[in-house]
């Protein structure tokens, strides 16, 4: 059984999808935008927006019954792939001891014209 996660402390979802969804043991996130809980877009630059997505799937995750340590798998999707070393120190604040697999692409355009997004696949604690 499928069941759809939805929180205020991350920004809504901006079309026909769920912030997260549960299926047995697996979360499986959408991908998360630089959006406040509010719906508004964090200004600054990739600094700002990376903490922002993260702290967005930090949310999501809370309210699916898990965590950032039990996230198995990422996925970064960069604008510009020259930001990746700002991107990776960031993550590597939020990712210390446990460090899932992950990948990181550029493409060349997010919703909103973002700089990132990022989506996780993760275990429900206990």
């Amino acid at each position: 059984m499928l069941k759809k996660v939805q929180t205020e402390k991350a920004p809504q979802a901006i079309g026909p999808y769920s912030q997260a969804v549960v299926t047995g043991e697996w979360i499986f996130t959408s991908g998360q935008i630089p959006l406040t809980p509010e719906g508004e877009l964090v200004g600054g630059g990739i600094e700002e927006q990376t903490r922002q997505v993260l702290e967005n799937v930090k949310s999501v995750l809370e309210a699916a019954g898990s965590g950032l340590e039990q996230v198995v798998k990422t996925t970064i999707f960069l604008k510009d792939m020259n930001q990746f070393q700002t991107v990776n120190e960031i993550y590597g604040g939020y990712f210390k001891e446990h460090q899932p697999a992950r990948s990181c692409v550029e493409v060349s355009r997010l919703p909103k014209d973002v700089l990132i997004e990022i989506e996780v696949i993760a275990k429900k604690n206990g």
